[in-house]
């Protein structure tokens, strides 16, 4: 879905103004159709999330229409898996790392996926500060895979990442989706859990998988609060 400025400018909580200052000055990802500028919700989640910029929760709202419902960001892990102690040395023995222990089908051609996310970090890191990576591409990583996946490599020492902060990347999420609206779902809320002080602690001091999941689950709970006492609001 493509957002107007007026809708990115709620969806950050600043008037229309502050969006065209951060197009010019600070990288705010824009493309110009017809002389107005259009968002992409992926690429606003990355910026925002390198920047520590605060997004409202409303994000959300136009990704969760559909059949179905999208998966919860600890469902998701929890297929994925958390690794400890990952052993590599850069940003590409990472990455290979990722792909191989991703519970991926037999028919997922994972030197494909590699070449993929080694492309992308090419064009820029996926290096979102504080010690942590989230490799994935601008168009999301579709693929015939049954369920939602995020995994968690926690590497038994940092490496350099290229990261906007420049310090050295010792956690790496990955996402894999059978939709692209999964996709943005996910990654949007692992945005949303990476701004809670309780959960990247967790990550940070590479606690149990059990630990990181009930943070996650914790914060994705906080997140549903709001949601459900305006829906009470407006049944008054």
């Amino acid at each position: 879905m493509e957002l107007r400025v007026r809708e990115v400018a709620k969806l950050f909580a600043v008037p229309e103004k502050r969006i065209y200052v951060w197009i010019k000055d600070k990288g705010l990802p824009a493309q110009q159709i017809s002389g107005q500028y259009r968002f992409n919700r992926a690429e606003l989640l990355e910026w925002a999330t390198a920047r520590q910029v605060p997004l409202s929760s409303e994000i959300f709202g136009g990704q969760e229409n559909g059949s179905g419902s999208p998966p919860s960001l600890a469902a998701a892990l929890q297929v994925g898996g958390v690794f400890h102690g990952v052993g590599v040395f850069d940003r590409e023995s990472a990455l290979r790392e990722i792909v191989k222990n991703l519970p991926l089908p037999d028919s997922v051609d994972r030197e494909l996926l590699f070449d993929v996310l080694l492309a992308r970090e090419a064009l820029q890191s996926t290096g979102v500060g504080d010690g942590i990576a989230i490799p994935h591409v601008r168009n999301p990583v579709v693929l015939h895979v049954p369920k939602a996946i995020v995994s968690l490599c926690l590497l038994a020492t940092p490496i350099e990442f290229g990261a906007m902060d420049g310090k050295p990347v010792h956690a790496l999420f990955s996402l894999i989706s059978p939709t692209v609206r999964t996709h943005l779902h996910l990654l949007s809320r692992l945005a949303f859990a990476l701004r809670d002080a309780g959960f990247k602690t967790a990550v940070a001091r590479r606690t149990s998988a059990d630990e990181i999941l009930q943070e996650a689950r914790r914060v994705e709970a906080g997140l549903a609060r709001p949601v459900i006492a305006a829906i009470k609001e407006g049944q008054r």
